[in-house]
């Protein structure tokens, strides 16, 4: 590494987190019970974790992309499965904003365990539930932490094609931009931090990291907080121009295992996405959180276990509110 690129990340790192954390804009959260449907649906999270097992033997990679799901539908309007829903009449669905299109999937497997709900107790489990549920029981499969899920979340009648355009962080956004929306939905700079490791899991598009490769300043240079070998590497596969498409690991080293290899490569500059690299080089809490979980994987789980019960927590449709839809895509009405 250039002498020119330590001094630049020591002069990131002194940035006092203040100039880059807003004033938290608040709200009041529901707090559900886990034992939501033992009752109503005693069988509902067996139900789930047998056909999240399904999913997951049919295509490992099934496991981040319906974890996704739950942090691109609770960033919209709040935990209300509005990003199932398809287009219909005015409404506009959220799968094509630029955070969702040709990228979201696994809306099959929610359409096929909803089914399989609907078989055991109709119109009892909502959407935003489900959603919650299989993003646990995807990381428990992979190796990562359980927890109780809170439920008792009810259906959003609308989606927010506008809401999923400007709440969802890009794999180029900067790390002010990206503290703001964690902000903007009550979740802090530790929960930040700590749920961004779920990228420990996944994969990303050459298309979201090439400008890191070729042109990251505007300039015709690379990253200089990217690992030049790891640089390299990603350029056999991410050429500068087509093959947009092509698939890479979030994380390289262990790719399909819930660990805390995310930090350890964050560190050693061979984060993928230039928003993950960032914690590391821009922030010196948030570096210090990258080395402290990089170095204890225990009290990451434990972090990542509150952190996304606390998001799940986002603005329920509850009592009365919303319904709960027979088919994920589509509001009652429509069915």
């Amino acid at each position: 590494m250039n002498t020119k690129m330590v001094k630049s990340m020591v002069v990131l790192a002194q940035i006092p987190l203040v100039a880059l954390f807003p004033l938290c804009i608040c709200y009041q959260t529901h707090e559900n019970t886990s034992s939501f449907y033992d009752n109503s649906c005693p069988n509902a999270q067996a139900i789930v974790q047998s056909y999240v097992a399904k999913a997951y033997s049919n295509d490992p990679r099934m496991a981040a992309s319906i974890l996704r799901l739950h942090f691109h539908d609770c960033f919209v309007n709040g935990c209300d499965a509005s990003v199932l829903l398809d287009s219909s009449g005015t409404m506009e669905s959220e799968k094509r904003s630029n955070a969702n299109r040709d990228s979201a999937r696994g809306f099959e497997v929610i359409d096929e365990i909803k089914s399989a709900l609907e078989n055991e107790c109709p119109e009892t489990v909502s959407c935003a539930d489900l959603l919650a549920l299989v993003a646990r029981d995807s990381i428990v499969i992979c190796g990562g932490p359980s927890w109780e899920v809170n439920l008792g979340r009810r259906d959003a009648r609308e989606a927010s094609l506008s809401g999923s355009m400007e709440n969802i962080p890009s794999p180029e956004s900067t790390l002010q931009t990206i503290v703001n929306m964690f902000n903007l939905q009550g979740l802090d700079l530790t929960d930040l931090v700590a749920l961004l490791g779920s990228h420990t899991i996944g994969n990303s598009r050459c298309i979201g990291f090439r400008q890191r490769l070729y042109n990251h300043t505007g300039n015709n240079d690379p990253d200089q907080t990217l690992n030049q070998d790891y640089a390299s590497m990603l350029q056999q596969g991410c050429p500068i121009s087509g093959n947009d498409q092509n698939l890479f690991n979030l994380d390289y080293v262990t790719p399909t295992k819930f660990d805390n290899y995310y930090f350890k490569n964050l560190v050693n500059f061979r984060g993928l996405l230039s928003s993950d690299e960032i914690l590391f080089t821009q922030s010196s809490e948030t570096m210090e959180m990258v080395k402290f979980y990089a170095e204890n994987e225990e009290t990451f789980f434990e972090q990542f276990a509150k952190s996304i019960v606390k998001m799940g927590n986002i603005s329920p449709l509850t009592g009365t509110d919303g319904e709960i839809r027979r088919i994920c895509r589509r509001v009652n009405h429509d069915v």
